[in-house]
């Protein structure tokens, strides 16, 4: 089931992308010292909510420089020839199940971010036949993270490889729409999103959904 995001994790992330976007553009000493101030205090208050100490969600924080934006995230929906969709076991989650993908790397484009995590995590090589979706994390109802994050989910096509896990990953799958897996990563995956990824997949010309 999605969750609902409280309200202090959205509160404590717009702080810190003001005091990160503040400290890229101030000049006057004052000023710097009032957004690093203000830095430290959201550091504080999603301390005071999970088990991290400050001083490192502080750490983490001071690592995120200029205009503060949405991480991006790619995922990738291959399907078989019985119309079944690939699934991988993510180490990192307990072994739970998600669409192949990860963060967009740097000097890759979304589509050849996704191909590299495809193959990375399923063993498949791909090639990318269209853009399904670009949803927000917040707004789609995933488990709560600590930065804003943009999803983007793609339709791709079995191009070779063969199906295999990977350092980030302890099983592949494959799965009707009619017998999905229970135990989804939510912070990356969601059941309706899974759906869709089916629907678009039989329907070439439908448009991109967004929120």
């Amino acid at each position: 089931m999605a969750m609902a995001e409280p309200d202090w994790l959205t509160w404590t992330r717009e702080l810190q992308a003001i005091a990160q976007t503040g400290l890229t553009f101030v000049r006057d000493p004052y000023d710097r010292e009032r957004y690093e101030m203000l830095r430290a205090l959201a550091s504080r208050i999603m301390a005071a909510h999970t088990a991290a100490p400050a001083a490192r969600i502080e750490a983490l924080f001071a690592g995120e420089s200029g205009y503060a934006t949405p991480k991006v995230d790619v995922r990738g929906a291959a399907f078989d020839d019985q119309g079944r969709l690939l699934m991988v076991r993510e180490v990192a989650d307990g072994g739970r199940w998600t669409l192949p993908g990860g963060w967009a790397d740097v000097n890759l484009t979304a589509a050849e971010s996704v191909i590299k995590e495809m193959r990375e995590e399923s063993g498949l090589v791909v090639s990318v036949r269209k853009l399904a979706a670009v949803w927000d994390r917040t707004r789609q109802g995933h488990s709560p993270g600590v930065f804003s994050c943009c999803k983007l989910f793609f339709i791709c096509d079995i191009m070779g490889g063969t199906a295999a896990t990977g350092p980030e990953t302890s099983e592949v799958g494959w799965f009707a729409e009619s017998g999905l897996p229970d135990d989804l990563s939510l912070g990356r995956v969601l059941s309706g999103q899974l759906r869709r990824m089916f629907v678009h997949a039989c329907a070439a010309d439908l448009p991109t959904e967004f929120d």
